[in-house]
């Protein structure tokens, strides 16, 4: 069972920052005046509003700015204000021994899927794939779901409802919840940040992509036997995909249904995460249950855990 960090208190520390790609301060202000409102206290990393070319410092920058968060035992969690890309530059370089005798939140998605997945499948512990600084600009369209991060991480259990999709495979499926950004998945393949997706339940989003660039993706992974012995699948959303001039010729649901269609474990579409206003907070290494009926789909977290 994966080690839930200690939720955060009123007055507690967050340490934000870009391990990826850059960001304007300006566009940041709204999360870090939500995250003061909430009770919390923000410590800024030196690459917030930095920039070198595409990302928000050098790979030595990025890596020092993350590594100084992860080592304060005063910092609580680490808020990754932007994802984009970089982190695979910079993760074989971190030193994570301070965080595993203190672990703390981390926080993130897309690019920040490859962090996540890195701490869980090393040092079997969870974090939180949940919406970044710029959801927070449209905070009145986003609210449920922004408001589902202030509930992870002081404690609140996850539970959610989702309407059905009419290629769902119902059943009940139960096991640690684990996954992100599709193509992180399928890059981090053999490597030391890879995954064991055996009795886990699997999550999956991306965002403009080709979609025969997503059946490759796919079936990267069903060779590599990462969809073979799921508890469930959890397919979230797959915003501003493409097509080719000759089209694929298979939606973008059908095609992801086919790679699992021999197997026996409930899949549900549709899912309120990913690139998009909808992006429900997920605890990553959490223990879940999935439960897909003809009614509705159920993601509940439950209360058998271990909290550091």
């Amino acid at each position: 069972m994966a080690i839930i960090p200690p939720y955060l208190k009123p007055g507690d520390r967050i340490g934000m920052i870009c391990p990826s790609g850059c960001m304007p301060l300006e566009k940041m202000q709204r999360c870090i005046d939500t995250l003061h409102q909430w009770g919390f206290k923000v410590e800024r990393g030196k690459t917030l509003g930095a920039q070198c070319s595409y990302f928000s410092g050098t790979d030595e920058e990025r890596l020092d700015d993350l590594q100084s968060m992860l080592d304060n035992e005063n910092i609580k969690a680490i808020f990754c204000a932007r994802g984009g890309y970089g982190l695979s530059r910079i993760i074989d370089h971190v030193n994570f021994r301070k965080f595993v005798q203190h672990p703390k939140w981390i926080i993130g998605y897309s690019d920040i899927t490859l962090l996540l997945c890195h701490v869980y499948s090393n040092y079997n512990i969870a974090s939180l794939h949940a919406p970044m600084a710029s959801a927070f600009n449209e905070i009145e369209e986003n609210k449920i779901y922004i408001q589902s991060i202030c509930d992870s991480i002081t404690g609140k259990l996850q539970s959610y409802t989702t309407t059905v999709h009419h290629l769902n495979r119902n059943g009940i499926g139960t096991g640690e919840l684990i996954g992100g950004n599709l193509s992180l998945l399928a890059h981090i393949v053999g490597t030391r940040s890879g995954i064991s997706t055996k009795n886990k339940i699997l999550f999956i989003e991306d965002i403009g992509e080709y979609l025969y660039n997503i059946d490759r993706m796919l079936l990267q992974l069903k060779r590599a036997g990462k969809l073979d012995s799921l508890s469930g699948l959890i397919v979230g959303k797959f915003a501003d995909m493409k097509d080719t001039t000759i089209p694929f010729g298979q939606e973008l649901y059908e095609l992801i249904f086919d790679k699992v269609k021999e197997y026996n474990y409930p899949v549900c579409f549709d899912f309120p995460v990913g690139h998009v206003n909808e992006n429900y907070a997920l605890k990553a290494g959490g223990n879940f249950q999935l439960n897909v009926t003809e009614a509705a789909v159920m993601l509940t977290e439950r209360v058998d855990r271990l909290v550091s």
